[in-house]
Order: C-alpha cells, then sequence, then structure tokens
C-alpha cells in the first residue's frame, strides 16, 4: 500500500527553552562591588608599610635632646630612625606634688539655701473622673500621685495629678524616668514646702 508523504502533517518545530536570564540590578550591583574591591586593592598597594611608619614621625614635631642623651648614630638598613622615648624623662621633670590638705567643711547654716520642694505634674483635667484614673494608673507605677483641684482664670476649675513632692534632685529624676519609660510626659514645678 502506497502511502502519500505529502498530506501527512509535520510535528511542529520545538521552541528553543527559553534561557532565565539574569535581572539588570543583580549585574549593576556585582559590578560595583567588583569595582570597590579593585579600588580597594589599588589604595592597599599604594600605602606601604615604610609610608606608615614615616608619616607620624613626620607630622610630629621632635622633641629637643637633651645633653645627657647621646644621640643615635647608627639607623636600620631602610633608613627609619630608631624610636626614641623621650616621654618618660619628659614627666619626671614634669611632676607636680600635690599638698595633702583636707576637704574644707562648710556649714550648712551659712550656705542654706531656702528649703524648695519639686513635683511632676502629670496631667491637668476639667473632669475630676479623668485626673482620678490617670491618678490610679501612676499608683500602679508605685509613684506618690496626688489630685489637687485649682481654680483659674475667670473661675475654670482644673483637677492636676501631680506627683511628688520631691526634696532632691536624684528622687525627681528616678520618677520622672519612670512616667518616661511609661510613655507619661511630665512637667516640673518648683515650690516653696509652705504653699
Amino acid at each position: 500500500m502506497t502511502r502519500d508523504y505529502a498530506k501527512k502533517k509535520r510535528p511542529a518545530a520545538k521552541k528553543a527553552a527559553a534561557k532565565p536570564q539574569v535581572p539588570w540590578w543583580v549585574w549593576l550591583f556585582i559590578g560595583s562591588m567588583l569595582g570597590a574591591f579593585i579600588m580597594f586593592l589599588v589604595y592597599l598597594a599604594g600605602v606601604s608599610p615604610s609610608q606608615q611608619a614615616l608619616a607620624p614621625r613626620q607630622a610630629a614635631p621632635a622633641p629637643q635632646a637633651t645633653a645627657a642623651e647621646p644621640e643615635p648614630v647608627e639607623q636600620e638598613k631602610n633608613d627609619l630612625p630608631k624610636p626614641r622615648f623621650d616621654f618618660y624623662k619628659l614627666l619626671q621633670e614634669s611632676e607636680v606634688i600635690v599638698p595633702a590638705t583636707e576637704p574644707v567643711e562648710t556649714s550648712q547654716s551659712a550656705t542654706q539655701e531656702p528649703a524648695v520642694e519639686y513635683l511632676l505634674q502629670v496631667g491637668s483635667f476639667r473632669n475630676a473622673e479623668d485626673a482620678d484614673n490617670l491618678r490610679a494608673q501612676l499608683i500602679l507605677l508605685n509613684l506618690d500621685a496626688r489630685t489637687e483641684d485649682v481654680t483659674i482664670r475667670n473661675g475654670e476649675r482644673w483637677h492636676r495629678v501631680v506627683v511628688g513632692p520631691f526634696d532632691n534632685q536624684s528622687r525627681l529624676a528616678k520618677a520622672r524616668s519612670t512616667l518616661v519609660s511609661n510613655r507619661y510626659n511630665a512637667l516640673v514645678l518648683k515650690r516653696n514646702p509652705e504653699g
């Protein structure tokens, strides 16, 4: 039996498999890193050990030699002078003897400042309930909080939430750091203890 090969469908040409391409930014990154590495190598080639040793000596002025010291006659093979350590002798010459005196105590009555107390105002509210809520939160932080009722301009009544009083700066700083660590802003108030 004869076959008609002309009408036979030919298989479709196989498509070439797509090559995975590297993105452009990868090539840019690799090129810049390679350039930076080459520049680093060029820099290292330009800096020799002899230049590193001479650079500090050229920048600093040489101290004056004393008559008691003999000058070094020989130099090393690479024409570098031997190091001289004159600072030991300079330190002995500039030694200062501090007299042993006892510290002078000042009487507190002569330099006593007027008594001052410090407060930290954490908030001020028109509503007393809001002030009590904040005071309760501060008490849970182990702070000595209280509310003060204040009447200001035109007879308005405000409720301040204050922490304190503190008689020294260290306790004030400790309480303020506790407030800041718990995200409370505080205003430092300075008052006389009498009123």
